[in-house]
């Protein structure tokens, strides 16, 4: 077994080169689709602006493939509308905010003002890795609850002891 990775799926240009790596995945059975999915994931997460269109293509290629996930796992029974939300919404943020404006400090923020429960943050991020995290998080809000990415201008910050 050759044990192919997301590198691989990327390039895969032939129908005999994707059955070939379709065969495979199956025969491997959850490993060998874990692995695709950590790299698409991967992909989701460095993305920059130029990325978003390729992974686009690489998750409708990947749904075409393996259409039925859910024989590998329970839990990916939805991934590919899971994924492709999550670019939809990183896709969001890339086009949204300037690539000049993208130095700092961010933050992630997440609340349901409606309910009895912690503020979720996080804080101290480069642009790229709280743009993930909003992207991560934004298709999962329930009724109520908000997401929020900011920039930090200003910092004031102590620490005790």
């Amino acid at each position: 077994m050759t044990n192919h990775s997301y590198a691989d799926f990327k390039t895969l240009s032939t129908n005999e080169a994707e059955k070939a790596f379709q065969n495979e995945v199956l025969s491997e059975g959850y490993s060998g689709f874990r692995r695709l999915l950590d790299g698409m994931t991967e992909a989701i997460k460095t993305a920059g602006d130029a990325d978003i269109e390729g992974i686009e293509r690489t998750i409708a290629k990947a749904s075409r493939l393996f259409p039925e996930p859910v024989i590998f796992s329970p839990s990916w029974e939805c991934i590919w509308p899971e994924l492709k939300a999550t670019l939809a919404a990183k896709k969001h943020v890339l086009s949204t905010i300037s690539p000049t404006d993208r130095k700092g400090e961010w933050q992630v923020i997440m609340d349901n003002p409606q309910a009895v429960q912690e503020v979720v943050c996080y804080p101290g991020l480069e642009f790229h890795d709280a743009a993930y995290l909003y992207a991560y998080f934004r298709p999962q809000l329930e009724k109520s609850e908000y997401i929020r990415l900011q920039k930090i201008q200003t910092v004031i910050q102590e620490v005790g002891g």
